[in-house]
């Protein structure tokens, strides 16, 4: 019995030391994510701007560019996976992994060769456990993106688009992150970056609106050379900063899980602590009765 005392002991005091790891955790993902859902409401406006003076280029002007316009054959695609440096976020980076996952099994249906840009030690890890190759990859920040490193991944991938397939660039890009919808639900996400395809936020116009009258200068093309970095860069950092806050988010709800799972382990094992020990102190007292009933008994006998 004192040797199961002890074991049960020596648990509580390990659920016990456990329940302040992940308590303070939760606590820090709480204060971090506030500041993490006021990044993305101030990114969010701009990337909506520019994407929205994109279309519009694409929409009053009748010029084939590459921003806007298919190729008639896709050979290659480049898929951008946004994933955590750390872990101890429940699904957070599997969730990304999956969908991406299933969007290269998509495209290669399709015909077309995927080449991937990993975002994060979680998506570097899960390439290098299955030896499989990535062009290029970043590590670090993930919890807190920099503009910098957005701009490091814009200039990459625009890159590889301005170069054709046949000499190693790509001719679509798609990205891939969690989304921040709540504080419970974080979504995966695939979008595709270019060739543009699709106005956010596109309502159908009322009876009485009046459409503005676009006029570009010096020309549409020079317009859409110089919007397609920053559009690439404003929607990067936005991806990256929606990442930050889902991942806040999934962690602080894991870590709140794990408080919670600690303190029914410390409930259960203290039952079973004070079970054992009401056992033991039962048999003592057993013992005990049982060594006076002998002593009893041979003093009668004498």
């Amino acid at each position: 019995m004192g040797a199961q005392l002890r074991v049960y002991r020596q648990k509580i005091k390990s659920a016990q030391t456990t329940k302040k790891i992940t308590r303070a955790m939760e606590l820090i993902s709480a204060s971090r994510i506030a500041k993490a859902q006021q990044r993305v409401a101030a990114s969010t406006p701009y990337s909506r701007a520019v994407t929205r003076a994109v279309s519009a280029v694409a929409t009053f002007s009748n010029i084939d560019h590459p921003l806007t316009t298919e190729p008639e054959r896709i050979e290659r695609a480049a898929v951008v996976i946004f994933t955590s440096d750390r872990g101890l976020a429940g699904a957070f980076s599997s969730n990304v992994l999956r969908e991406a996952e299933q969007l290269s099994a998509l495209l290669r249906e399709q015909g077309k060769d995927v080449v991937y840009y990993l975002v994060g030690r979680k998506a570097v890890g899960f390439f290098n456990f299955r030896r499989r190759t990535a062009t290029q990859q970043w590590i670090g920040g993930t919890d807190l993106p920099q503009f910098d490193t957005a701009k490091e991944i814009a200039d990459a991938v625009v890159a590889a688009f301005n170069t054709p397939a046949s000499e190693g660039g790509v001719d679509e890009i798609h990205m891939v992150y969690n989304r921040f919808v709540s504080m419970i639900a974080q979504v995966p996400e695939v979008v595709r970056l270019l060739p543009l395809e699709v106005v956010e936020g596109e309502e159908a116009p009322a009876a009485d609106e009046i459409f503005p009258l676009y006029e570009f200068e010096p020309d549409v093309s020079k317009v859409l050379d110089a919007l397609l970095p920053v559009y690439i860069e404003s929607r990067i950092f936005n991806a990256m900063l929606q990442s930050a806050a889902a991942e806040h988010a999934a962690r602080q709800k894991a870590m709140k899980s794990a408080t919670e799972n600690a303190d029914k382990l410390i409930k259960n094992y203290t039952r079973l602590s004070n079970s054992a020990r009401q056992s033991e102190i039962t048999q003592q007292i057993s013992e005990i009765v049982g060594g006076a009933d002998a002593l009893v008994d041979t003093s009668d006998k004498e």
